[in-house]
């Protein structure tokens, strides 16, 4: 079997956390069994000796040791006559298929080994502290301690890091014992109080204590980073699940809720429909059942079980703000915008709750903007690109600018640093209307306000995610050198090429015909594996931000209500994935290990797909969870890593080394002047859609109020703050509204509209400013 000598692509071995149980009471700071403590640019840590992921009494040496990780001869393969190539499991042990299990004739007697002895002696010695420490913890040392209060950390991460002993309390205040930490078997009480039992064998851990809740204690995996860690981009890798769907709607996520509303394409449709019902408007109660129940705290929990360490959460602007007027339709009538605004907030709040809680990082995504900024559903409308497109563009522009800098303002506040480290601020503009220029341009302005707020250099803000806009990933090769901590965010799909991808998956596959896949799994490798690590040295940090194992476009909704499927493969057969032989199942799997080899830094789309009216999942290959649960996902994501090798590729190499500035090292925040005088003009001279200068167009005036993002109420105690929201008090400058006394076209219909007499300038904001409601408040 081939080997992989890309650096890029070793297993980071990190010590191997706890898997503690109930003994982990509130009598002290959070330490793992059998702690070190080591320094960071947060204080001691508590951390273990490097040690296998599992405790079982056979490893795979490929995760046993760094030195190991380049050989992929003990990762099981997807062979044609064994099961998935998953560890096997006895007794709830999992061991390696391919371990060595003989008798071993001539071996000397058990008693005879001197090993046998230390290692009867080092478990008679476990044993007793196993049982001595929670005695001493739990009774007698909060007996001899005088009660401490227990506050926030100076960072915001592990408990107190000058002195073990110091900032706990013995209680609840009620003299019960709190449990605020736990790992694999541990139970986890719900804010509702009901229960669930924590299954984490990765030596991933939670914690949460509700006197110091912004604490950033927790780790998923042995081999990711606590939250209160730095994490090294080119040497820690993304391996994440994003949550569509879930405060953005798309029909074939959330199926049943689109088929219950006759004729809805889109959030905009299920919104008025759900605001206009013959018993009244039921729009808010119907979203917050959504929210409320689509994901909950045992997702987050499955997620950092699964072996992941990321989660990609697209927002919509709505969680801020809408509009009541937008402009004009053509009949003159004023057109609002219907969603329901800022009921998702406090949800969105919550799921940084759980993450913070499982030690999973947040790659925040602004999925929606103004006028749509590329007419698909999950835009918030589908149809028209109104967004740096039309009439309209630069006005819907600088609304979206407004949202980012609002949610940058949130999210860059200490208290959220560590779980939300990077931040996309336009999914999927589709840069074939918009024009590559005018985004740079947009790109570049919304850079250097982002870090107008933050501050330049590592540790001040998230990373900027930058979508590709649909274009090769070269072409963005030596975009905005000097800049301060972007991202490159691709979204490589096979489904969505043009092509009628009839293919099958349970075929032997291409490069080695032991495995299962067909042209798939090597078809992944090739087309996206150099790619991806070729644009890392060209361009900087770079992840897929979704892909999936959709081969095809089957799916029910997966174009939308109604554009049914560009495939000629038989949908039925995709759909219906109950019926799926073995077979199947193990190229499905082959072809997600493939996808997560060649990618390196990954976000599934999407975790969980909702049941239709039928009462299933009818697009299998996009649920993560699903896959999980049946077997075509891998139940450890370490089982990709030489995947392409073993079909005979194997990626361009990448050394996992960024320039400094790239990373917010030196440099960071010194633009090329080449750039800046090829991108700096804002608005850009020109847009599409448009035959006059983008000086012509009608704009907002910069008088409304700033908004300012709910910040969370779970501080209990005045050394914990909450934050007000707004991270930079400098950044006073009012925020965007339309010009009293001008008339706008419906800015999400407006690129057949005639260019409107200019509206520009300072002047009053007038009387009926955009409507605020929900959430968010007013500075």
């Amino acid at each position: 079997m081939a080997e992989t000598t890309d650096p890029f692509l070793t297993p980071r071995m990190r010590p191997l956390t706890t898997t503690s149980s109930t003994d982990n009471l509130r009598d002290d700071p959070f330490i793992p069994p059998n702690p070190q403590y080591r320094d960071s640019g947060y204080g001691p840590q508590p951390s273990l000796a490097l040690s296998t992921p599992r405790a079982s009494a056979n490893l795979n040496s490929y995760y046993d040791s760094p030195t190991a990780a380049h050989s992929n001869n003990h990762i099981p393969l997807l062979d044609r006559d064994s099961g998935l190539g998953t560890p096997r499991s006895y007794g709830g042990k999992e061991y390696d298929t391919y371990a060595d299990r003989s008798n071993g004739s001539g071996k000397k007697s058990l008693f005879k080994r001197p090993v046998f002895w230390v290692g009867l002696i080092a478990a008679i010695v476990v044993i007793a502290l196993a049982v001595v420490l929670p005695i001493y913890f739990v009774v007698i040392k909060p007996n001899n301690d005088s009660a401490a209060a227990s506050g926030a950390s100076a960072d915001n991460g592990s408990p107190n890091s000058n002195s073990p002993g110091a900032g706990n309390s013995n209680s609840n205040g009620n003299g019960q014992k709190v449990l605020i930490t736990g790992g694999d078997g541990s139970t986890v009480t719900k804010d509702d109080g009901t229960t669930f039992v924590y299954n984490n064998t990765f030596g991933g851990f939670w914690y949460e204590d509700p006197e110091n809740p912004y604490a950033d204690a927790a780790q998923p995996n042995s081999w990711t980073p606590p939250l209160n860690q730095t994490w090294q981009w080119g040497v820690d890798r993304v391996w994440g699940v994003n949550l569509g769907g879930l405060f953005v709607l798309e029909p074939f996520i959330v199926p049943a809720m689109f088929q219950s509303v006759a004729g809805a394409a889109d959030e905009w449709d299920v919104s008025q429909a759900l605001r206009t019902l013959p018993t009244g408007d039921n729009l808010t109660a119907a979203m917050e059942e959504h929210y409320n129940t689509f994901i909950t705290e045992e997702d987050i929990a499955q997620i950092a079980a699964a072996g992941l360490n990321w989660v990609r959460l697209p927002v919509p602007f709505w969680a801020i703000s809408t509009w009541s007027d937008v402009g004009n339709d053509g009949n003159g009538q004023p057109v609002s915008e219907p969603f329901a605004t800022g009921v998702c907030w406090k949800y969105i709040l919550r799921i940084f709750k759980w993450a913070r809680k499982y030690g999973i990082r947040v790659s925040l995504d602004l999925h929606t903007a103004p006028g749509s900024q590329n007419g698909y559903n999950h835009s918030g409308k589908s149809g028209q690109i109104n967004f740096l497109n039309g009439p309209m563009g630069v006005a819907n522009a600088q609304r979206m600018l407004d949202y980012i800098r609002v949610f940058t303002e949130f999210i860059s506040q200490p208290e959220y640093l560590h779980v939300i480290p990077s931040f996309g601020i336009v999914n999927e503009a589709l840069l074939k209307t918009i024009g590559q220029d005018s985004i740079s341009a947009f790109y570049l302005h919304a850079h250097n306000m982002v870090r107008s707020i933050t501050g330049t250099g590592a540790g001040k803000g998230p990373f900027i995610a930058m979508h590709d806009g649909f274009l090769p990933v070269t072409t963005w090769a030596g975009f905005l050198p000097g800049s301060d901590r972007i991202i490159l965010d691709t979204h490589p799909y096979f489904a969505f090429d043009g092509q009628p991808n009839p293919e099958m998956i349970n075929l032997p596959a291409n490069g080695d015909a032991t495995q299962w896949g067909g042209k798939w799994p090597l078809q992944a490798c090739n087309s996206w594996g150099a790619s991806l690590n070729n644009s890392r040295s060209a361009f900087g940090v770079t992840f897929a931000g979704e892909f999936s194992n959709a081969i095809n476009d089957c799916g029910l909704y997966v174009n939308g209500i109604e554009n049914g499927h560009s495939t000629t493969a038989d949908c039925n057969f995709w759909d219906n994935w109950a019926a799926w032989d073995e077979n199947t199942k193990k190229g499905i799997l082959n072809f997600a290990l493939a996808s997560m080899d060649a990618l390196g830094d990954y976000f599934f789309w999407t975790w969980k797909i909702g049941n239709s009216q039928a009462g299933t999942v009818q697009a299998p290959l996009w649920s993560y969870q699903l896959g999980l649960q049946q077997g075509w996902m891998p139940a450890d994501p370490r089982q990709a890593y030489g995947k392409c090798a073993s079909l005979g590729t194997a990626p361009a190499p990448f050394n996992g080394k960024f320039q400094s500035w790239q990373t917010g090292g030196a440099g960071a925040g010194t633009i090329a002047a080449s750039a800046s005088a090829q991108f700096g003009q804002w608005p850009p001279a020109s847009i599409s859609g448009v035959n006059v200068p983008a000086s012509a167009l009608p704009t907002y005036t910069a008088t409304a109020s700033i908004i300012t993002l709910t910040p969370s109420t779970v501080a209990t105690n005045a050394a914990t703050k909450n934050g007000d929201g707004w991270f930079n008090t400098q950044d006073n400058s009012p925020m965007v509204t339309p010009v009293a006394g001008c008339t706008y076209p419906d800015a999400w219909s407006a690129t057949n509209a005639p260019v409107p007499a200019q509206c520009t300038g300072a002047a009053a904001k007038r009387a009926d400013e955009p409507r605020i409601t929900g959430s968010p408040f007013r500075r």
